[in-house]
C-alpha cells in the first residue's frame, strides 16, 4: 500500500507516479469496490473520495491497471497574444518569438486531466510558477503555462497560470461522449495563427421531466443543485452538489424526498416562481403546496446566505460538467426523471447554529502543513470572508500566512473543504465547484460536518480555525 494521508472523513491521499495513480483509478471506477465514490490522478499522487461510514482507505486493496487507451495526435490552432507573453518573455530572457518557437516545438503530451471540467495538463510548458494570486476570471480557451505543465482553460474559470494564447476548439462538451476532447497520453500539437475564431460554448441539453415551474423574477443568484455527483472527476469535472447539504437534505425530507434530491439552491435574495402543475414545495422545512398558475415569491433568505427550495418529486438538473450559472427571468424547471441514485455520504447534521457573524470551524493539518513557518499561527488568528468568494472556493481576508518555501506544488487532487494557500499567503477554503486539482499548497481541510458553517458565512463573518487532530 503507498504512503497515505488522510484529509478528512471521506478523503485521503495516496503518493504514486501519475502513471500508475491513471491506471489505479480506472480500475476503481471499473471495479468500484463498496463505499468508493471517485478517484483523482495527480501528477504524482492519487486522492481517494469514498463514504467513511462503508470504506476504510488504510483496509483497501489497490486492483491491478487497467488497459489505457491507444494515444491519438490532436492539432489545435492557436494565437500567441496572451496577457502574459510579455512577462514570460521577459522571465525567460527571451524575446516574445522566441517564445513562441519553443512553445510550439515542445512535446506536449496529456499527463492527466484536472482543475476543470476538460482542463489537461500537458508536458511541453516552461518552469515558472504560478501567479502569487490566482486571476478571479480567465477567458475559455486560453493556453496557458505553470511548473513546466501547459494547461488550456475549457471555460471562463479563476486561475493562476501565465496566459500565453488562446485556442477556439471547444475543449469540453457535457452532451458528448467522452466530454472531454484530450485524454491521457494524447500528443497536441499547437499551429500558431493570426487570426482565431471565438470560442462557440455547447448547446444546453434540453430538460426531461414535466414543467413545474417557471422563474417570473430570479432572485439575486438561484441555481438548482443536489448531492455530489461522482465518475468524472478524471475528466477534470467537480462533483459539484449544494453549498450546505445539510440545510438540502432538511428541505428534502420536509418535501417528502430523498435527502440529497436536486431543489433550488437560493442565496441572499429568492426567486418568485409560477406553478405550471399543483405541486408540493418546501423551503427550509416550511411547506407549501402551490396550485398551478399560482405565483408565490420566496422573499429573502432569513438565516445565513442560502436557503434550499425542494419540490416534490426533485428538480432535474443540468448535465455534469455544464457550468453552475444563475437561473434566468422566463426559465422553466422540471421534474427529475425517475431512478436517479445518489452515490454521495450520508448528508451532515444542520449544525446547532448559523449564520452567525462569529463562528469557530474545525479543521484537520492538511498535507503540505509543513510548507508553512509557523503554520500552528492558522489556528491562533482570525480571518474575515471576502465578498469575491463562490461556490468555488471561500477567500479569506487576514494576515497573511508566511510560507517556508514556494506554495506551488505537483498538481494533486482537492478534497472537500481543503483550504489552499496561494503565494499571496491568503487562505482559500474550496467549495464543491471548486478545481479537481491544484497546485497551490493546502495548510488544512476543513471537517465535513462543520462546512455548513462556513456556507452559510456572510461577507465579512469572522472565522477561527480550531485543529481537530486525528485521533
Amino acid at each position: 500500500m503507498p504512503e497515505l494521508h488522510n484529509l478528512c472523513a471521506g478523503a485521503a491521499l495516496l503518493s504514486m507516479p501519475n502513471a500508475e495513480a491513471l491506471a489505479v483509478a480506472a480500475a476503481l471506477a471499473a471495479r468500484r469496490p463498496e463505499g468508493f465514490l471517485d478517484a483523482v490522478p495527480g501528477a504524482q499522487t492519487l486522492l481517494l473520495l469514498y463514504d467513511p461510514d462503508r470504506l476504510d482507505p488504510a483496509r483497501l486493496r489497490l486492483p491491478a491497471a487497467s488497459e489505457a487507451p491507444r494515444p491519438r495526435a490532436v492539432r489545435l490552432q492557436a494565437r500567441y497574444d496572451g496577457e502574459d507573453l510579455d512577462e514570460v518573455a521577459r522571465e525567460l530572457g527571451a524575446s516574445r518569438a522566441e517564445v513562441i518557437r519553443r512553445h510550439t516545438a515542445a512535446e506536449h503530451v496529456v499527463s492527466f486531466l484536472g482543475f476543470a471540467p476538460g482542463f489537461a495538463y500537458m508536458t511541453g510548458g516552461f518552469a515558472l510558477p504560478r501567479l502569487p494570486t490566482p486571476r478571479v476570471r480567465v477567458p475559455a480557451g486560453s493556453v496557458a503555462i505553470a511548473d513546466g505543465y501547459t494547461g488550456i482553460y475549457p471555460a471562463e474559470t479563476p486561475g493562476g497560470w501565465r496566459l500565453l494564447g488562446r485556442v477556439a476548439a471547444r475543449m469540453f462538451d457535457p452532451s458528448a461522449s467522452p466530454p472531454a476532447l484530450l485524454r491521457p497520453g494524447d500528443r497536441v500539437v499547437f499551429e500558431p495563427v493570426e487570426d482565431l475564431a471565438e470560442v462557440t460554448p455547447p448547446v444546453p441539453a434540453g430538460r426531461p421531466g414535466t414543467p413545474l415551474l417557471r422563474l417570473i423574477a430570479p432572485g439575486a443568484f438561484t441555481s438548482v443543485q443536489g448531492g455530489p455527483r461522482y465518475g468524472l472527476l478524471s475528466s477534470g469535472v467537480p462533483a459539484g452538489g449544494a453549498m450546505d447539504l445539510a440545510a438540502l437534505a432538511a428541505a428534502n425530507r420536509a418535501a417528502g424526498n430523498d435527502p440529497l434530491d436536486a431543489a433550488l439552491e437560493i442565496t441572499l435574495a429568492g426567486p418568485e416562481l409560477e406553478a405550471l402543475e399543483d405541486v408540493r414545495v418546501a423551503l427550509g422545512t416550511w411547506v407549501r403546496e402551490l396550485a398551478r398558475g399560482e405565483r408565490w415569491q420566496t422573499g429573502p433568505v432569513q438565516k445565513g446566505v442560502r436557503a434550499y427550495l425542494a419540490v416534490g418529486g426533485g428538480l432535474a438538473q443540468p448535465l455534469p460538467g455544464e457550468p453552475t450559472r444563475a437561473l434566468r427571468r422566463g426559465e422553466v424547471l422540471h421534474r427529475a426523471p425517475p431512478g436517479l441514485a445518489h452515490q454521495a455520504a450520508r448528508p451532515p447534521e444542520i449544525p446547532a447554529r448559523c449564520g452567525e457573524s462569529r463562528i469557530e470551524v474545525r479543521a484537520h493539518r492538511g498535507p503540505q502543513w509543513r510548507f508553512f513557518a509557523g503554520p500552528e499561527g492558522f489556528f491562533q488568528r482570525e480571518y474575515r470572508v471576502s465578498p469575491n468568494s463562490d461556490r468555488r472556493g471561500l477567500r479569506l481576508q487576514g494576515t497573511a500566512l508566511a510560507l517556508a518555501r514556494r506554495s506551488d506544488i505537483p498538481p494533486e487532487g482537492t478534497a472537500p473543504g481543503a483550504v489552499q494557500v496561494p503565494g499571496d499567503g491568503l487562505p482559500i477554503v474550496l467549495g464543491p465547484d471548486r478545481p479537481v486539482t491544484g497546485g497551490y499548497a493546502k495548510i488544512a481541510t476543513v471537517v465535513p460536518a462543520d462546512f455548513p458553517l462556513l456556507a452559510q458565512a456572510r461577507p465579512g463573518t469572522v472565522i477561527r480555525f480550531v485543529e481537530e487532530p486525528w485521533t
